[in-house]
């Protein structure tokens, strides 16, 4: 069984503190060498969210089972969740949060980007809109899908290709999220969510096997899967 730390994502000594955030050493130098190429091209390629711990994906997931923060749709419309049985919920909240432990940004190898040159981290909402034609991060998401590869970093939610619903701002860093992928153990992540003060626990846990299986393995290929 993997320790803890692992199932997380990071032994804590390869976390780097990286422009107010922290990331795995590798993937902080990778993506230095690419805002430094995306800047040639005038944009401003910003981190919004990298490392993120269990207590704060955990404070996410039970603030959005709780009605405490929105649950939005596939289109990023909010949901009214007061007549949603705990699996219609569960399934709600997976479709743009991850269940805690499961969240690849535990890894320090995955990043939610934006344009700073076109707007602000505050306006930004992480929403597929800003992303497509004519949205203030357009011009990024272009120039990413034509060169995030040569710094080692690909899209792992793609439509029809995995899981959870296509985030055209979150890159992983492959080299070092493959490892984490492949170690990845689901009975550790039982154990761990069975001690957590997590909503929605027993309809979660009885499902587990089948929400490992969807939204942590089923993720797009990456370039060297």
């Amino acid at each position: 069984m993997l320790n803890t730390g692992y199932l997380y994502g990071l032994e804590n000594n390869q976390l780097i503190d990286f422009q107010g955030h922290q990331l795995q050493r590798d993937t902080a130098q990778q993506l230095m060498l690419m805002q430094t190429a995306a800047a040639k091209d005038n944009i401003s390629l910003q981190i919004c969210s990298a490392y993120r711990d269990l207590p704060r994906q955990l404070a996410i997931w039970n603030a959005k089972a709780k009605g405490q923060r929105a649950v939005l749709d596939a289109r990023s419309q909010p949901i009214d969740i007061g007549h949603l049985s705990e699996d219609q919920l569960i399934d709600a909240i997976l479709l743009w949060s991850a269940l805690p432990g499961t969240s690849r940004h535990h890894w320090g190898t995955d990043i939610d980007v934006y344009d700073a040159h076109q707007m602000s981290r505050k306006q930004l909402q992480l929403i597929p809109s800003e992303y497509q034609a004519d949205g203030p991060c357009h011009a990024l998401h272009s120039w990413l899908t034509r060169y995030c590869g040569d710094f080692g970093f690909y899209f792992p939610f793609q439509a029809g290709l995995s899981g959870v619903s296509p985030e055209p701002w979150h890159l992983s860093y492959y080299p070092k999220a493959n490892d984490y992928l492949a170690a990845f153990d689901p009975q550790s992540l039982a154990t761990i969510l069975s001690q957590q003060p997590i909503a929605l626990k027993n309809a979660i846990l009885a499902r587990l096997e089948h929400l490992v299986s969807h939204y942590v393995f089923h993720v797009a290929p990456s370039p060297a899967g």
